[in-house]
This record gives C-alpha cells, structure tokens and sequence, in this order.
C-alpha cells in the first residue's frame, strides 16, 4: 500500500489533548471485595449505584473471543453513531478537511459530516451499485481523511467487490471506514481478518441487526491499538451504561440462538425475493447481503402508500441516487412477510 502516517491524520488539537480520567479509570482490578469511596455515588446498592466500567472490559473479552480478535483492536460506542462521530472529531478538521461518501449509501456519514463542518465530497456508485474507482480517486486531495465505504451497502444489499476494497485500502493514504452493519447475513468473509494488513482500515458492526438488540445502542470500532488510542482519548468517560453492557454480554452467550435467528432471515430473505418477483409491478429485485431487499416497482409513492393503508410499513427510498422508485423491505417474521405477500396480491388484483 502507498505511505500510511496515522500521526498526519490527527487533528493538532487532538494529538495534544489530555484526556479525562474517570474514577474507574485510574486502577485496575477484578475483585469482588472492593469499598468504592472514589466516585461519589449512592453506596446503597440496588444493581445500578455504581458507574459502569469506562472501558466495557468484560464485554469487550466476550467478543474478542466471538470475533478471535484481540480485545485491543475494540472500541464500543452508544451506536455505530457515536463512533463513527468519534472519527470524524478525531481525524477531520472543520472547515478544512474532507471526506469521501458513496451514494446511496447510509444518510448518517453526511449528517455527522455537516455537524463536524466536514466537507463531503459524494461520488456515485455505478449502476451495479459498485464504488466507482476512477471517480472516487479523481476526487482525493492532500485534505482527504477518510473514505465510508458501505459493504453489503444500505439501501442497496450487495456487497462491494473485494477486488474494489483492496484497491482503495492500497492506494488512499488516509482512512478507510467499512461499515459493516449488516455482514452477519451475508455469505461473504468479514474484513475483520484483514485488519492487521492494512493500518488504515477501520471496520464498524453493531448488535442492533443480527444480534436482535437496536434498542440498546451498541455499536462496534475494529482498528488498530494506534488507531483506538487516539479515539479513546475523545470518547465520554462512560458511554456505554450497565444495562446495555449486560445485554450485551447476554447477547454474545447465547450465540446459537443467533446463529439460528440469521439463517431464518436469510431463508426469508430468499423466500421473499421469490415470490415478490411473481407480482407484476415489482419491475427489479437487488441480490442482497443483508437482512432487507431493495425493489423496483411501477410507482413507489403509490405502492408505499398503499401498504401503509394495510398497517405495513416499508421505506421509500426513491429520493436516493440510482433508486428511482425503490423500496427497502425489511426481511420479517414468515408470518410478518406472509402478511406483505398477500397484501401486494390484494393491491395487484385491484
């Protein structure tokens, strides 16, 4: 790969910033037996008096040993939001720096980049919803941080071509963010095995899609020990609370149960791809990766409309590039998509 120096990326603010200490940060121990007089809480114990741990260390040992890697190369945020904020304050600095999205692709890399007053410099993916290499090339320059690369990409499912990826983490001298959110239902390999090849690669996943557990906030940074050093020292203190670190824990023991829930997704996912193709207004269906389908139909406002007259919910996502009258169907339960199926038959006799 071309020169990589994580030391030019950092903002000058942040390499110089001390970080806060937490109470909990300033000793290590495992012990059952300790009198906590440091950090001012209610001593009457009821499960939730204390601060949870700053650094989430046995969560963060229980999916080291799900994902084999190194619980050094782990940072957990409230949400992939939260982290992927975290990079953006650390590495981008406001008004000067850019970054590089692909559209369509997940809407919170431009919000977070006009919060940051990050320029976001936005280059279509092709029409097989692949990353444009000369485009996206053609677009970096010396203020170029970082690169959000969606794969499998939302809205559209697939998965970006390895070939693409590598090309992209060879040649950018700055960061590459994979937003993994939705690899647990695809076929293809994470990138988590080749974090250590390539040092400008960071990779974000989340429990709230295969893991079943959105309402507790709980998103994932695989990076470098250099690269969590930095964003450490800018994460709050105590970002990620008791009870979610707990369900968490829940979550990564019972694997199995997991495990079971992604093939019934993905058996649904197939199932549904099916027979959606048999309604004569679905004109296109995308192969996915991922736990939704994008679908081209007639008229999008229409169709969408309509099911929501039925009490079902799917996404419009028309006003995107490259998805021009589009829906995004979450894959549900059998029952859930039985009820979706018969409602399109309904509207397609009418």
């Amino acid at each position: 790969m071309k020169d990589f120096n994580l030391d030019n990326l950092v903002r000058k603010n942040i390499k110089n910033l001390k970080a806060y200490s937490s109470a909990r940060d300033e000793f290590k121990t495992e012990s059952d037996n300790m009198v906590f007089l440091d950090a001012n809480e209610n001593p009457n114990d009821n499960g939730l008096n204390r601060y949870p741990d700053p650094q989430q260390q046995k969560l963060k040992r229980k999916l080291a040993e799900v994902k084999n890697i190194s619980s050094e190369n782990i940072l957990l945020g409230n949400g992939s939001d939260e982290v992927l904020d975290l990079i953006f304050r650390a590495f981008c600095e406001p008004g000067i720096d850019n970054v590089i999205t692909l559209p369509p692709t997940y809407g919170m890399y431009k919000v977070l980049a006009d919060i940051n007053n990050i320029e976001n410099r936005e280059v279509l993916l092709n029409h097989e919803f692949e990353p444009d290499l000369t485009a996206i090339f053609e677009r970096i320059e010396d203020n170029t941080k970082i690169i959000f690369l969606c794969s499998p990409n939302n809205p559209s499912g697939n998965s970006f071509s390895p070939d693409k990826i590598e090309q992209i983490l060879n040649k950018f001298e700055g960061l590459v963010v994979i937003d993994e959110a939705y690899i647990d239902f695809s076929e293809n390999d994470s990138w988590l095995s080749k974090l250590q090849s390539y040092p400008n690669l960071m990779l974000t996943q989340t429990f709230s899609k295969a893991y079943g557990a959105a309402g507790i906030r709980l998103g994932i940074l695989y990076a470098s020990k250099e690269i969590l050093e930095i964003l450490n020292r800018i994460k709050p203190p105590y970002n990620i609370n008791e009870l979610t670190q707990k369900t968490g824990l829940e979550c990564l023991g019972n694997m199995d149960l997991i495990k079971s829930q992604i093939s019934e997704i993905q058996i649904e996912r197939n199932n549904l791809s099916k027979q959606l193709l048999e309604l004569n207004f679905v004109q296109k269906i995308y192969k996915s990766d991922a736990n939704f389908l994008l679908i081209e139909v007639d008229e999008a406002n229409k169709r969408y409309n309509q099911l929501l007259k039925k009490d079902i919910v799917v996404r419009n996502r028309s006003n995107q590039p490259l998805c021009n009258n589009c829906l995004r169907i979450t894959v549900g339960t059998k029952p859930e998509n039985n009820k979706l199926i018969s409602a399109l038959k309904e509207l397609e006799n009418e």
